[in-house]
């Protein structure tokens, strides 16, 4: 049926675990050469993701959306299956302005490219939380 909303499986998972696992309509990922929108029957794609935004359609008509700050990673769809592998997600309404406003610079135990990830993370937390 063409009207029929077809919702297919969405993983979005950190090293802690998932952030959000369920069905879903639609979802759009920070990809490194721009943003990718995935629907269900969606051919098969691997690509690397960037630190920005990730917005988990849950249904389109409703605007049921959870926004996610997330790191930079991997991105997979499969079938009727994406798992977005990420860094650090964080839902946009809990973004910690402290938090991502106090990373710190100068850490021993990490190099210069984990720390521009860091610190372009905790700007995208405030970018998408709407907090800049």
């Amino acid at each position: 049926m063409a009207d029929e909303k077809r919702k297919f499986d969405v993983s979005l998972v950190t090293p802690e675990g998932p952030a959000f696992e369920g069905e879903a309509e639609m979802i759009i990922v920070p990809g490194a050469a721009g943003e990718i929108g995935v629907l269900a029957r969606h051919a098969p794609l691997i690509a690397t993701l960037k630190a920005g935004s990730t917005r988990v359609y849950l249904d389109r008509d409703s605007e049921d959306v959870r926004e996610y700050a997330t790191g930079p990673g991997f991105f997979k769809v499969e079938q009727d299956r994406a798992i977005a592998l990420v860094d650090d997600a964080v839902l946009a309404k809990d973004v910690d302005d402290a938090r991502a406003q106090a990373v710190e610079r100068g850490e021993s135990n990490a190099d210069r490219w984990q720390l521009e990830q860091r610190i372009k993370h905790a700007e995208n937390q405030l970018s998408v939380s709407g907090r800049t």
